[in-house]
């Protein structure tokens, strides 16, 4: 692959993980990098990142990606060993490799001096070895990788050196606080560049395309909400205002740009008699001002739970659009959590509320929507009217029970709009218990996996 390939194939990965990288920056970063000295990978990485990188939020993605296509060394690098193996050795495809009880005590305890030192370099090395000695898996079928960081990971297991580094950083003088969280997040570092280094390696053997489209995780806002782990939660959360106040410009913008009532036809004809019956200038009745009540009715169960929690905080950002807003949880029975919202609640604390409701929304702690649809129209009909929208979160997966689809259509009858937000792939709907179509016959059902899509439906909606 020449570099010109690697550049492009660089880029249309990038696009792939969600991030928009035009024809304009693909030359800007052409122009910076004809600028800069390509002896110093850091200043390549600044180049790129410097003229293709928007938010902070897309950099682990471009990070992760750049080290693909760019990585640091090819094979072991120059650590690479040519002992012969003794007695106890595994040899794999690039030499001897050590993996015997004492080996292995001996590198952990370069790991546990490289981390307590803060050497960076010594860190990216020993990644680098690690990966080498003991994620190595030669001779493995068809379509299986050579390497494997959680083979790494778990032979020298450096979760387990925390203490051993808390001590070390004790001994330098550490308060014991700022000792355990020095440590923890030296591990969690030195982690990422173990699976970094796999999947450099993956990459050369099985092409950087084979790593970009299955290995590399997307931006934050293309991330599926229901493949988020505990810090890509917290980092989705920090996403939600900064989202909707891009949502909230947006909208005024286009509202003044459309506040123009319906054209008055006598009056423009009126001043077109000054003109000879030429409609010079038109003249518009005011435009009424409309906005709507949105109900939402969440549903809280397993993984689409935190789908629903962010849906629910980017609306209330975005309270001051609409006229009222109420919002109700379920599982198997309806809970009202409107309260939650109070202007100026610190996000952590809803989120935290949230969760702590799901326990009255479940009575017997199954899905079941027929239910939960004929719950809230016995106890909550009066939510909805003529000037309500009605947005209804959930996969529609309901444990083969009762649909209540009659239900449904006089609760979407009695608003004035009704949609449904699904956050599973669309072709995922109507297997299993999934009654995705036959709910969607009654309220339009919208893919809604991310916060990109999140964003572009409540700018639609509004």
């Amino acid at each position: 692959m020449s570099l010109v390939d690697r550049h492009i194939a660089f880029l249309e990965s990038l696009r792939g993980a969600g991030m928009p990288v035009s024809l304009a920056e693909d030359l800007d970063a052409l122009r910076a990098l004809r600028a800069l000295d390509w002896d110093d990978r850091a200043t390549v990485r600044a180049g790129y990142a410097a003229t293709l990188v928007k938010k902070q939020s897309q950099r682990p993605t471009f990070d992760a990606l750049f080290d693909v296509y760019f990585p640091r060394m090819v094979g072991d690098g120059a650590a690479a060993r040519s002992e012969e193996p003794g007695p106890d050795d595994q040899a794999g495809e690039t030499g001897a490799v050590r993996d015997n009880a004492e080996a292995l005590a001996a590198f952990r305890d370069q790991v546990v001096e490289a981390l307590t030192e803060g050497d960076e370099q010594a860190r990216i090395e020993l990644a680098a070895e690690m990966v080498a000695r003991f994620g190595s898996m030669p001779g493995r079928g068809p379509g299986l990788s050579s390497w494997s960081a959680y083979t790494a990971l778990q032979r020298v297991a450096p979760a387990d050196l925390v203490d051993r580094i808390v001590q070390a950083l004790l001994a330098q003088g550490r308060d014991e606080a700022d000792a355990t969280r020095a440590a923890g997040h030296r591990i969690g570092a030195f982690t990422s560049l173990v699976e970094a280094d796999a999947r450099r390696r993956i990459a050369e053997e099985k092409g950087p395309e084979h790593v970009a489209s299955v290995a590399v995780r997307p931006a934050i806002d293309r991330l599926d909400f229901t493949a988020t782990r505990k810090a890509d939660l917290e980092e989705m959360r920090h996403e939600i205002y900064p989202l909707a106040r891009r949502l909230a410009t947006r909208l005024t913008q286009e509202h003044h740009a459309r506040r123009r009532g319906p054209l008055d036809f006598r009056r423009t004809v009126r001043a077109s008699m000054s003109t000879g019956g030429v409609p010079m200038v038109t003249h518009h009745r005011p435009k009424r001002p409309h906005r709507t009540e949105l109900v939402v009715l969440c549903d809280v169960s397993g993984s689409v739970a935190n789908f629903a929690q962010f849906t629910l905080l980017l609306v209330y950002a975005l309270r001051d659009q609409f006229e009222k807003v109420r919002a109700f949880t379920f599982i198997d029975h309806v809970h009202e959590v409107t309260s939650h919202f109070k202007p100026g609640a610190d996000p952590g604390e809803v989120m935290a509320g949230l969760a702590a409701s799901t326990a009255h929304a479940a009575l017997w702690g199954r899905t079941n929507y027929g239910r939960a649809l004929a719950k809230f129209e016995e106890n909550h009909a009066d939510a909805l009217g003529p000037k309500s929208s009605l947005l209804i979160l959930g996969d529609a997966r309901s444990n083969y029970s009762d649909l209540q689809l009659d239900v449904l259509k006089r609760l979407a009858g009695s608003a004035r709009h009704a949609w449904w937000l699904n956050p599973e792939h669309r072709r995922h709907w109507d297997t299993g218990d999934s009654a995705a179509t036959r709910y969607g016959e009654v309220v339009p059902m919208v893919e809604c996996r991310n916060l990109t899509q999140l964003g572009e439906f409540v700018h639609d909606i509004l």
